[in-house]
């Protein structure tokens, strides 16, 4: 009978059927006794819902559980920040842990980031690191540590259209955001920080905007496949257009923008609805049409043609810096680029390396995931193979993925940086609470939205303040570490002061951990060399991305050498393989 009775009336329609009963009964006690007019509104609206719900066909749910159903959809809307405030701990990074949110929060804000009772950390867990310190620690005047780029006033870069304007550059700078993913308040909150606090602000690819200018702080100007502030109408780049902008006085560094570390070999497009007029205006396109980034640069087509470029936009800028950023891929495109330098004897004047952990541009899951080398890889690739050129002295490096803290920035320094970007880092210094809602344009915080209601939540002069705050407590954590180490600076941070846990029992020193690279070892036989050089260097061409045809032994089928080759590359591009 129960069987029967539930098959007339499920029991997943009993929500529904409450509100109807409230409305029947509230509408008599209005009709019988004048009252209960709110509660005949109240059950109304649930009733209509109800109603809504069974006949609508877009959701299951709520057509088999009308009313009651929409509470999956609100916990679901809420899941990311309870999770965030309730559930996980403060070591649980997704992407950012709350203990690092908390100490961006803590020096950007001024406050105490001193902690009590211990590490947090598990310091018995496999990849622990930590800075071995000195018995006799030095004392440093002043945080502000700085590298020059570009050469230096004394020593002029031995490049091919050297630079003359060198950069002496903060070594912990604003990493590329650009204008339309930030808001106009918090590109105006950055630039203000970097101009209180003495460092650079990359601009990003969508150019330099009204916003940038204002307050006159640093600029590092990026340009994409996209050429946004120096294009010609049809997309194509324009000299004229790039040098009325790359000579402003403020801007400090030329950045070709090869991939970025959040979605390498992706292009991307802004659409139309989103074109306003000054996102228009500081790109230098068209509104009411998509603005497309394309996957890759039209202005040249080999790494020979690559350097050529390079040394066209230092001529153009008046002898700035210029440099590319990357995002590390084929081992053999990378390499094609070093051999252009060889054949060229153009040199940029740096290069960053993005880490495919880097985040600040919406991406596919894929490319997000699974796309790209990690910084520790594309940085240690990097180094190594300029050191093996001897060209390592002429070319600055610089690098960014999940840098925050001072301990984040010695480690990279130890691995080969010269300097470090972060961009996660001074979003949250800007009051970014990790929503993850960057690309819907519903930014709680105003950081990443064009509506002008969100954007009002983030005033100008207290974020700032935040933004020079965080740089400023960072450098002088720096600044204790260097001196607990026993050094004058931080380029003197080598992988001999990292120590990293490998097992339960054991312990290394990260410098017996990578592979380092002999100065010129690459200028002559590969056979001592790690196999990435091995396989890899002999494939590299300066005139063509693509990896040339291996030379092959005449009593082995060419199938079988490219089938062992492909094996050994797959097994080579662990962590520890592709330094």
């Amino acid at each position: 009978m129960l069987h029967q009775l539930n098959s007339l009336y499920p029991v997943r329609y009993t929500a529904f059927a409450l509100c109807v009963l409230g409305l029947l009964l509230a509408l008599f006690a209005l009709v019988a006794f004048g009252v209960g007019l709110p509660l005949v509104l109240v059950f109304g609206v649930l009733v209509a819902v109800g109603v809504y719900d069974l006949r609508q066909t877009r959701h299951a749910i709520l057509r088999n559980y009308p009313v009651i159903g929409h509470f999956r959809f609100m916990l679901e809307y809420i899941r990311p920040e309870v999770r965030q405030y309730f559930i996980e701990s403060d070591s649980e990074a997704a992407p950012f842990s709350r203990a690092q949110r908390s100490l961006v929060y803590q020096r950007a804000k001024g406050e105490p980031d001193n902690r009590p009772f211990g590490t947090h950390l598990d310091v018995g867990a496999h990849g622990y690191e930590w800075v071995n310190h000195s018995m006799a620690p030095t004392q440093l005047t002043s945080h502000d540590f700085r590298v020059w780029i570009g050469g230096s006033p004394d020593a002029p870069s031995p490049s091919v259209s050297p630079c003359t304007q060198p950069y002496h550059a903060s070594v912990f700078n604003i990493s590329a955001m650009s204008f339309g993913a930030l808001s106009a308040n918090a590109v105006l909150a950055l630039n203000k920080g970097a101009q209180q606090g003495g460092f650079a602000h990359d601009t990003g690819e969508g150019s330099i905007s009204q916003h940038h200018r204002v307050h006159g702080g640093d600029l590092i100007w990026e340009i994409g496949s996209g050429y946004f502030g120096c294009r010609n109408d049809d997309g194509s780049f324009s000299p004229e257009r790039f040098a009325a902008n790359a000579q402003d006085p403020q801007v400090k560094m030329i950045e070709l923008k090869l991939s970025q570390g959040a979605k390498p070999g992706h292009g991307g497009v802004l659409p139309a609805a989103k074109v306003t007029a000054e996102i228009a205006a500081a790109r230098g396109v068209p509104m009411g049409k998509d603005c497309i980034s394309p996957s890759r640069h039209s202005a040249f087509s080999t790494p020979v043609e690559m350097m050529q470029f390079i040394a066209r936009l230092r001529e153009l800028s008046g002898g700035k810096p210029t440099g590319f950023k990357f995002c590390l891929g084929h081992p053999w495109e990378w390499f094609g680029i070093v051999k252009a330098m060889l054949i060229t004897g153009i040199t940029p004047d740096f290069i960053v390396v993005d880490g495919a952990e880097g985040g600040t541009g919406a991406a596919p899951v894929e490319f997000s995931d699974h796309v790209g080398a990690p910084l520790q890889e594309g940085l240690l690739l990097v180094h190594n193979t300029l050191v093996g050129v001897n060209l390592r002295d002429r070319v600055r490096i610089g690098c960014a993925g999940k840098v925050i803290t001072a301990f984040d920035i010695a480690r990279m320094m130890a691995l080969g940086a010269d300097w470090c970007n972060a961009g996660r880092g001074f979003m949250m210094a800007l009051g970014c609470i990790q929503a993850q809602s960057c690309h819907t344009g519903h930014c709680p915080t105003g950081v990443t939205t064009q509506d002008a209601q969100r954007q009002q939540a983030l005033v100008v002069p207290d974020k700032a303040s935040r933004v020079a705050q965080f740089h400023r407590s960072t450098l002088h954590a720096l600044q204790e570490l260097v001196q607990a180490a026993g050094l004058q600076h931080p380029k003197d941070i080598t992988a001999h002061h990292i120590v990293r846990r490998i097992s339960d029992t054991e312990v290394r020193l990260l410098s017996n951990l990578i592979t380092r690279m002999q100065p010129g070892a690459l200028l002559g036989p590969l056979d001592a060399q790690h196999n990435v050089f091995r396989l890899y260097w002999p494939l590299a061409s300066a005139h063509s991305f693509a990896a040339s045809e291996p030379a092959l032994e005449p009593s082995v089928p060419h199938h079988v050498e490219v089938a062992h080759a492909a094996v050994a590359a797959v097994g080579d591009l662990p962590a520890n393989a592709a330094v």
